[in-house]
Protein backbone atom coordinates (compact mmCIF):
# COMPACT_ATOMS: atom_id res chain seq x y z
CA UNK A 1 0.00 0.00 0.00
CA UNK A 2 1.35 3.70 -1.08
CA UNK A 3 -0.34 6.63 0.69
CA UNK A 4 0.63 10.08 -1.58
CA UNK A 5 0.07 13.42 0.28
CA UNK A 6 -0.26 16.89 -2.09
CA UNK A 7 -2.55 16.06 -4.82
CA UNK A 8 -1.39 19.30 -7.17
CA UNK A 9 -0.45 18.72 -10.68
CA UNK A 10 2.66 16.40 -9.74
CA UNK A 11 1.53 14.75 -7.03
CA UNK A 12 -2.23 13.40 -8.65
CA UNK A 13 -0.24 12.48 -11.94
CA UNK A 14 2.06 10.23 -10.24
CA UNK A 15 -0.88 8.42 -8.59
CA UNK A 16 -2.45 8.31 -11.62
CA UNK A 17 0.54 6.62 -13.29
CA UNK A 18 1.01 4.32 -9.69
CA UNK A 19 -2.72 3.12 -10.30
CA UNK A 20 -1.87 2.27 -13.76
CA UNK A 21 1.19 -0.09 -12.58
CA UNK A 22 -1.05 -1.85 -10.50
CA UNK A 23 -0.63 -0.19 -7.46
CA UNK A 24 -3.35 0.88 -4.55
CA UNK A 25 -3.00 4.67 -3.56
CA UNK A 26 -4.53 5.97 -0.45
CA UNK A 27 -4.11 10.46 -1.16
CA UNK A 28 -4.85 13.43 0.90
CA UNK A 29 -4.69 16.83 0.14
CA UNK A 30 -5.15 20.06 1.81
CA UNK A 31 -8.17 20.67 -0.35
CA UNK A 32 -10.35 17.56 -0.21
CA UNK A 33 -11.72 18.23 -4.01
CA UNK A 34 -8.42 17.28 -5.35
CA UNK A 35 -7.85 13.64 -3.75
CA UNK A 36 -11.18 13.12 -4.21
CA UNK A 37 -11.16 13.83 -7.65
CA UNK A 38 -8.51 10.69 -7.84
CA UNK A 39 -11.31 8.36 -6.71
CA UNK A 40 -12.16 7.73 -10.22
CA UNK A 41 -8.79 6.37 -11.28
CA UNK A 42 -8.85 3.98 -8.30
CA UNK A 43 -7.52 6.23 -5.69
CA UNK A 44 -8.73 6.19 -2.15
CA UNK A 45 -9.39 9.86 -0.41
CA UNK A 46 -9.08 10.95 2.88
CA UNK A 47 -9.87 13.55 4.77
CA UNK A 48 -7.23 13.12 7.51
CA UNK A 49 -3.64 12.80 6.84
CA UNK A 50 -3.10 10.63 9.44
CA UNK A 51 -5.97 8.67 8.21
CA UNK A 52 -4.58 8.42 4.92
CA UNK A 53 -0.98 7.29 5.70
CA UNK A 54 -2.81 3.98 8.38
CA UNK A 55 -1.30 0.60 6.64
CA UNK A 56 1.05 2.66 4.01
CA UNK A 57 4.19 0.71 3.91
CA UNK A 58 5.92 3.86 1.32
CA UNK A 59 4.55 7.26 2.06
CA UNK A 60 5.06 9.89 -0.86
CA UNK A 61 4.79 14.20 -0.60
CA UNK A 62 4.70 16.83 -3.16
CA UNK A 63 4.24 19.59 -1.02
CA UNK A 64 4.92 23.29 -1.62
CA UNK A 65 7.84 23.53 0.72
CA UNK A 66 9.82 22.76 3.97
CA UNK A 67 7.50 24.11 6.52
CA UNK A 68 5.03 22.15 4.59
CA UNK A 69 6.32 19.20 4.50
CA UNK A 70 6.93 19.25 8.86
CA UNK A 71 3.14 20.13 9.28
CA UNK A 72 2.18 17.54 7.01
CA UNK A 73 4.51 14.93 8.46
CA UNK A 74 3.47 16.44 11.81
CA UNK A 75 -0.10 15.44 11.20
CA UNK A 76 1.13 11.74 9.40
CA UNK A 77 2.33 10.13 12.89
CA UNK A 78 -0.17 9.76 14.08
CA UNK A 79 -1.15 7.16 11.55
CA UNK A 80 2.47 5.59 10.32
CA UNK A 81 2.85 2.08 10.90
CA UNK A 82 6.16 1.46 12.67
CA UNK A 83 9.04 1.18 10.11
CA UNK A 84 7.51 3.05 7.35
CA UNK A 85 9.76 5.06 4.43
CA UNK A 86 8.87 8.71 3.49
CA UNK A 87 9.85 9.58 0.23
CA UNK A 88 9.65 13.40 -0.43
CA UNK A 89 9.48 14.60 -3.65
CA UNK A 90 9.08 18.54 -2.59
CA UNK A 91 11.46 21.40 -3.52
CA UNK A 92 13.21 22.32 -0.29
CA UNK A 93 16.48 23.47 1.45
CA UNK A 94 18.74 21.39 1.78
CA UNK A 95 19.76 21.80 5.48
CA UNK A 96 15.80 21.20 5.81
CA UNK A 97 16.43 17.60 4.09
CA UNK A 98 19.60 16.80 6.09
CA UNK A 99 17.55 17.67 9.31
CA UNK A 100 14.70 15.60 8.52
CA UNK A 101 16.60 12.53 7.31
CA UNK A 102 17.62 12.62 10.97
CA UNK A 103 14.62 13.26 12.73
CA UNK A 104 12.86 10.56 11.22
CA UNK A 105 15.74 8.60 11.80
CA UNK A 106 15.52 9.01 15.22
CA UNK A 107 11.94 8.53 15.16
CA UNK A 108 12.43 4.69 13.47
CA UNK A 109 11.62 5.80 10.29
CA UNK A 110 13.04 6.28 6.49
CA UNK A 111 12.89 9.64 5.26
CA UNK A 112 14.24 9.94 1.48
CA UNK A 113 14.47 12.97 -0.07
CA UNK A 114 14.18 12.68 -3.81
CA UNK A 115 13.10 15.74 -5.53
CA UNK A 116 12.51 15.78 -9.44
CA UNK A 117 12.74 17.87 -12.57
CA UNK A 118 9.08 16.27 -13.79
CA UNK A 119 6.44 18.20 -15.09
CA UNK A 120 3.11 16.77 -14.88
CA UNK A 121 3.17 14.94 -18.30
CA UNK A 122 6.56 13.45 -17.23
CA UNK A 123 5.01 11.97 -13.58
CA UNK A 124 1.82 10.97 -15.95
CA UNK A 125 3.93 9.46 -18.43
CA UNK A 126 7.02 8.52 -15.99
CA UNK A 127 9.80 10.47 -17.86
CA UNK A 128 11.91 12.81 -16.32
CA UNK A 129 15.08 12.65 -13.56
CA UNK A 130 14.65 12.08 -10.11
CA UNK A 131 17.60 12.89 -7.62
CA UNK A 132 18.27 11.46 -4.85
CA UNK A 133 21.65 11.16 -2.26
CA UNK A 134 22.55 10.17 1.15
CA UNK A 135 22.33 6.23 2.65
CA UNK A 136 23.22 4.20 -0.59
CA UNK A 137 21.86 1.30 1.16
CA UNK A 138 18.16 3.02 1.46
CA UNK A 139 18.58 4.04 -2.08
CA UNK A 140 19.39 0.69 -2.84
CA UNK A 141 15.69 -0.76 -1.23
CA UNK A 142 13.80 2.11 -3.04
CA UNK A 143 15.57 2.10 -6.41
CA UNK A 144 13.20 -0.24 -8.62
CA UNK A 145 10.36 1.52 -7.14
CA UNK A 146 11.84 4.88 -7.81
CA UNK A 147 13.02 3.85 -11.33
CA UNK A 148 9.31 3.04 -12.53
CA UNK A 149 8.11 6.58 -11.63
CA UNK A 150 10.60 8.46 -13.84
CA UNK A 151 13.06 8.26 -16.72
CA UNK A 152 16.17 8.66 -14.87
CA UNK A 153 16.92 8.09 -11.23
CA UNK A 154 20.49 10.12 -10.68
CA UNK A 155 22.46 9.08 -7.57
CA UNK A 156 24.28 11.73 -6.17
CA UNK A 157 25.74 10.12 -3.60
CA UNK A 158 26.35 9.73 0.63
CA UNK A 159 25.76 13.23 1.21
CA UNK A 160 22.39 13.38 3.02
CA UNK A 161 20.72 16.83 1.76
CA UNK A 162 23.16 16.96 -1.90
CA UNK A 163 19.89 16.28 -4.21
CA UNK A 164 18.31 19.04 -2.56
CA UNK A 165 20.81 21.13 -3.38
CA UNK A 166 21.09 19.67 -7.12
CA UNK A 167 17.74 20.68 -7.22
CA UNK A 168 18.15 24.28 -5.89
CA UNK A 169 21.09 24.55 -8.48
CA UNK A 170 18.78 23.16 -11.57
CA UNK A 171 16.00 25.89 -10.69
CA UNK A 172 18.18 28.38 -10.52
CA UNK A 173 19.66 28.05 -13.97
CA UNK A 174 15.73 27.51 -14.97
CA UNK A 175 15.15 30.48 -13.54
CA UNK A 176 18.01 32.71 -14.94
CA UNK A 177 17.74 31.24 -18.37
CA UNK A 178 13.87 32.43 -17.91
CA UNK A 179 14.80 35.54 -16.97
CA UNK A 180 17.41 35.95 -19.84
CA UNK A 181 15.30 34.82 -22.38
CA UNK A 182 12.50 37.22 -20.98
CA UNK A 183 14.94 40.33 -21.45
CA UNK A 184 15.69 38.75 -25.27
CA UNK A 185 12.32 39.39 -26.16
CA UNK A 186 12.32 42.99 -24.59
CA UNK A 187 15.08 43.55 -26.54
CA UNK A 188 13.39 42.33 -29.90
CA UNK A 189 10.20 44.03 -28.78
CA UNK A 190 12.40 46.98 -28.58
CA UNK A 191 13.76 46.76 -32.33
CA UNK A 192 10.61 45.58 -33.74
CA UNK A 193 11.69 42.25 -34.47
CA UNK A 194 8.82 39.92 -34.77
CA UNK A 195 8.89 36.47 -32.33
CA UNK A 196 9.34 34.17 -35.58
CA UNK A 197 12.25 35.75 -36.18
CA UNK A 198 13.59 34.68 -32.76
CA UNK A 199 12.25 31.44 -33.55
CA UNK A 200 13.63 30.89 -36.17
CA UNK A 201 16.73 32.39 -35.21
CA UNK A 202 17.08 29.49 -32.53
CA UNK A 203 15.73 27.02 -34.62
CA UNK A 204 18.73 27.05 -36.57
CA UNK A 205 21.49 28.11 -34.34
CA UNK A 206 21.17 26.45 -31.57
CA UNK A 207 23.29 28.58 -27.88
CA UNK A 208 22.47 25.34 -25.49
CA UNK A 209 24.53 23.05 -27.53
CA UNK A 210 27.66 25.62 -25.99
CA UNK A 211 26.65 24.83 -22.75
CA UNK A 212 29.38 22.16 -21.33
CA UNK A 213 31.69 24.14 -22.94
CA UNK A 214 31.22 27.54 -21.55
CA UNK A 215 30.56 25.79 -18.25
CA UNK A 216 34.85 24.64 -19.07
CA UNK A 217 35.47 27.74 -19.65
CA UNK A 218 34.41 29.47 -16.79
CA UNK A 219 35.46 27.37 -14.11
CA UNK A 220 38.96 26.97 -15.54
CA UNK A 221 40.33 30.10 -13.58
CA UNK A 222 42.02 31.21 -16.44
CA UNK A 223 41.40 33.95 -18.79
CA UNK A 224 43.86 34.97 -20.39
CA UNK A 225 42.99 33.73 -23.74
CA UNK A 226 39.77 35.77 -24.60
CA UNK A 227 37.04 34.50 -27.57
CA UNK A 228 35.32 37.68 -26.14
CA UNK A 229 36.93 39.93 -24.44
CA UNK A 230 35.10 41.42 -21.49
CA UNK A 231 35.61 45.20 -22.90
CA UNK A 232 33.79 44.25 -25.76
CA UNK A 233 30.86 42.33 -24.47
CA UNK A 234 30.32 44.85 -22.06
CA UNK A 235 30.11 47.28 -25.57
CA UNK A 236 27.17 44.76 -26.98
CA UNK A 237 25.84 45.06 -23.39
CA UNK A 238 25.47 48.62 -23.53
CA UNK A 239 23.84 48.53 -26.58
CA UNK A 240 21.21 46.20 -26.10
CA UNK A 241 20.21 48.77 -22.86
CA UNK A 242 20.27 51.72 -25.13
CA UNK A 243 18.14 49.73 -27.74
CA UNK A 244 15.49 49.03 -24.86
CA UNK A 245 15.73 52.40 -23.56
CA UNK A 246 14.95 54.49 -26.44
CA UNK A 247 11.84 52.20 -27.13
CA UNK A 248 10.46 52.51 -23.06
CA UNK A 249 11.19 48.71 -22.83
CA UNK A 250 12.14 47.76 -19.00
CA UNK A 251 14.73 44.71 -19.04
CA UNK A 252 15.32 43.08 -15.80
CA UNK A 253 18.46 41.37 -15.81
CA UNK A 254 21.09 43.06 -18.47
CA UNK A 255 21.35 46.00 -16.18
CA UNK A 256 22.89 43.84 -12.94
CA UNK A 257 24.77 41.92 -15.44
CA UNK A 258 26.13 45.15 -16.75
CA UNK A 259 26.89 46.38 -13.35
CA UNK A 260 28.74 43.29 -12.60
CA UNK A 261 30.96 43.61 -16.03
CA UNK A 262 31.47 46.94 -14.96
CA UNK A 263 32.78 45.76 -11.52
CA UNK A 264 35.33 43.34 -13.33
CA UNK A 265 36.45 45.82 -15.50
CA UNK A 266 37.04 48.38 -12.79
CA UNK A 267 38.96 45.80 -11.49
CA UNK A 268 41.39 45.23 -14.63
CA UNK A 269 39.67 42.62 -16.33
CA UNK A 270 38.47 44.33 -19.24
CA UNK A 271 40.82 42.44 -21.78
CA UNK A 272 40.08 39.05 -20.34
CA UNK A 273 37.61 36.78 -21.75
CA UNK A 274 34.06 37.92 -20.71
CA UNK A 275 33.77 34.10 -18.70
CA UNK A 276 36.01 35.95 -15.92
CA UNK A 277 32.48 37.39 -14.51
CA UNK A 278 32.36 33.91 -13.00
CA UNK A 279 35.96 33.78 -11.18
CA UNK A 280 34.20 34.85 -7.59
CA UNK A 281 31.87 32.05 -7.76
CA UNK A 282 34.00 29.03 -8.13
CA UNK A 283 35.31 27.37 -4.86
Amino acid sequence: MIAFLGMGLLGSNFVRALIGKGEKVQVWNRTAAKATALEKYGAKAFASIADAVKGADTIHLTLKDDLSVDEVLAAAIAGLQPGATIIDHTTTSASGAVKRTADWKAKGYTYLHAPVFMGPVNALESTGFMLVSGDQSVIASNEAALSKMTGKLLNFGEATGKAAAMKLIGNNFLVTFTAGLADTLGLAKSMNIPVSDISSLFDNWNPGAMLPGRLKRMTTGDYSQPSWELNMARKDTGLFMEAADKAGVKLAVIPAIAAEMDRYIAEGHGGEDWTVIAKDQLP
